[in-house]
């Protein structure tokens, strides 16, 4: 069985327990409630909207600006107009939990070989036809079977289980901004760290926001045209450019993510044209992921992406001067590891998501001592 296979079968099982309410994989011991349970009483008012006249309000945490009359919802499917307030219902309500090496965000410059509490709340603000959480990224929360979990209660289980980290992601953090910017800086008051994966649909106001609560990300580049993500995405290009500037910007660890598509967004020249606006725009120390393309959702028809494709869009990355490319999703493989740009030894070993050994001294080359970045304590 493939790497992929195996965390394809992984990601089921826990969609079937989230979905279906039975106890999830986490030795959490939190109750699950049904959607009635949930209701419309966990809610919390969003922080980024105008109130316009006659109740209608218009939504800005994400680049969609969405305008509601009173009872509509937002395209992400978790924020509804009450009466000209508008409320986020992705709140306090993860419908999947889990412990996971933190690789799996994924982040290999950020605490490797450590477990992090990740969680995901239904919803999200594109429609990606390979979407590979569909069960719960496609449903509004009120569909889904939820766990209750406040920002304290989210504290105390990492304190429990002396986890260094929680992360958002299964779902679109940018769905239930809310509730990921007050955990968050709940976790930062307790000397613990947050990170997130997102798709970074989102206005650059409220990810500066997110940012100052987070320590780390992993942002996905999905494609690099807006052909692609108007087709496949559901959604526009630049603003997502944008908001991965911004996270830079903030000086939080940052790792991108691509997942390669066959015949969707697998094109040397784009990934060449990515690779040149990351070095140029971000730097060449920005971790980049190939992930291999499971078929999955409305794209099942598709292939799993060759190996020989990952490998050609890593040469390309790192012919153009990105030092730290990976692929993912394909184990064992020698772009699981990390190496040091200077001397090209091998720094940390990987199986996949394994670690399988971390030979950097105070986060530098053994070898040459040259720095490798990331955070490593």
């Amino acid at each position: 069985m493939t790497q992929a296979s195996v965390e394809r079968t992984r990601r089921d099982f826990l969609f079937r327990c989230a979905c279906g309410g039975a106890a999830l994989a986490t030795g959490l011991g939190l109750p699950c409630r049904s959607a009635h349970a949930l209701g419309y009483d966990d809610k919390i008012e969003v922080r980024h909207y105008d109130k316009l006249p006659g109740q209608t309000i218009q939504c800005h945490v994400c680049p969609l600006h969405c305008m509601l009359a009173d009872r509509e919802t937002c395209f992400c499917r978790t924020r509804t107009n009450h009466g000209g307030v508008l409320y986020n219902h992705s709140y306090n309500s993860p419908c999947v939990l889990n412990v996971d090496p933190i690789e799996k965000t994924p982040l290999l410059h950020f605490l490797p070989g450590t477990k992090t509490l990740a969680l995901g709340l239904a919803g999200c603000n594109l429609r990606c036809l390979y979407c590979q959480n569909w069960q719960v990224a496609q449903e509004q929360p009120v569909n889904t079977k939820n766990l209750k979990l406040t920002a304290a209660d989210a504290v105390a289980q990492l304190q429990n289980k002396d986890l260094p980290t929680i992360t958002f992601t299964y779902t679109e953090p940018v769905s239930y901004y809310e509730y990921a910017l007050e955990t968050a800086a709940a976790v930062r008051q307790s000397g613990r760290k947050a990170v997130m994966a997102s798709a970074a649909f989102i206005t650059v106001q409220p990810m500066k926001e997110l940012c100052e609560q987070l320590h780390g990300m992993a942002l996905a580049l999905k494609g690099f045209t807006e052909e692609f993500y108007l087709k496949v995405c559901g959604v526009k290009f630049a603003p997502i450019l944008k908001a991965i500037e911004a996270a830079k910007a903030s000086g939080r660890w940052l790792e991108l993510t691509t997942l390669v598509i066959p015949t969707y967004n697998d094109a040397p020249k784009d990934i060449r044209e990515m690779a040149r606006w990351i070095v140029k725009n971000l730097g060449p120390d920005v971790p980049l992921h190939f992930g291999r393309f499971v078929p999955e959702y409305k794209l099942r028809k598709l292939p799993q992406t060759p190996v020989a494709t990952l490998e050609e869009c890593r040469n390309i990355a790192l012919g153009e001067g990105l030092r730290f490319v990976y692929i993912s999703n394909v184990a064992p493989h020698d772009g699981n590891h990390t190496y040091c740009p200077g001397c090209k030894n091998v720094v940390i070993r990987r199986v996949g998501l394994r670690l399988l050994e971390n030979n950097l001294k105070n986060g530098r080359c053994p070898k040459c001592q040259r720095e490798i970045p990331g955070v490593w304590a």
